[in-house]
């Protein structure tokens, strides 16, 4: 089991920067794949990011590509997303989730372990 709380959401303005934090307790963390999912009003939760366990691999949807990176920290138990060039449509509620075993990245439906969310809201 894996408990997983995010941090760091807010209303910011178009073209702002904001960074995302998750802090996961309960079973070793560096087991784990972990990614960012995010989900708007109406919408299907979509993927935005993942991270090997090690940290050596990352993955990004082309919405968010060159804007956001992924990261983690294994020492400390984090997985954080920086956002860059925020844009109205990165509006949404933000997950945190982790997943076992050797299973895509891209699929919500993969992953084992959610947080709460936090809520993104970026105005124009």
């Amino acid at each position: 089991q894996v408990q997983l709380v995010e941090s760091g959401g807010g209303l910011v303005q178009a073209g702002d920067s904001l960074r995302l934090s998750c802090a996961a307790s309960g079973r070793a963390f560096s087991n784990y794949a972990m990614a960012w999912l995010r989900q708007a009003p109406g919408k299907e939760r979509d993927f935005v990011a993942a991270i090997s366990w090690s940290g050596d691999r990352t993955y990004y949807a082309d919405s968010v590509k060159g804007r956001f990176t992924i990261s983690r920290d294994n020492a400390k138990n984090t997985l954080d997303l920086q956002m860059n060039s925020l844009k109205p449509e990165d509006t949404a509620v933000y997950y945190c989730a982790a997943r076992g075993g050797d299973r895509s990245y891209y699929s919500a439906r993969e992953y084992d372990y959610w947080g709460q969310g936090t809520q993104v809201t970026v105005s124009s």
